[in-house]
């Protein structure tokens, strides 16, 4: 049972877990793969972008956290059953652009929904690693 040791629904780092052992583990699980490397980015409009662009969000996407949050949650969840999610923030930039209250904050969105996919059952990991 690929991530028997990680709880269903948290944010975390990706510590000693390899990319494509989560990617493996989704495939096994039957979860969606949600993985965007975020090497490139240097402020919060580079990462939420580079998000968009790697999750393929729709055209639409508003480019701020309370869309980034829609978009992981709502207009998900309204497109019928899930089974699950690893999501992989790979590089997470760590500069003057996106200091640690940036990077908090788009960790949030991430925690909150993991607590959304929660209360309906739906696990929901997502880790994480800083550039």
């Amino acid at each position: 049972m690929p991530l028997r040791t990680v709880r269903p629904n948290i944010v975390q780092s990706i510590r000693a877990f390899r990319v494509q052992d989560l990617q493996d583990a989704a495939t096994q699980l039957g979860h969606h793969f949600l993985y965007a490397n975020l090497g490139n980015a240097q402020s919060k409009q580079d990462v939420l972008d580079m998000i968009a662009a790697q999750y393929t969000f729709p055209a639409h996407f508003g480019k701020n956290f309370d869309a980034l949050y829609d978009c992981m949650t709502d207009l998900v969840h309204k497109s019928g059953p899930q089974p699950g999610f690893i999501v992989l923030l790979e590089q997470i930039p760590a500069n003057a652009k996106f200091d640690k209250e940036a990077r908090e904050q788009l960790l949030d969105i991430f925690r909150d929904a993991a607590d959304y996919w929660a209360d309906r059952k739906i696990p929901f990991r997502c880790f994480y690693s800083f550039l």
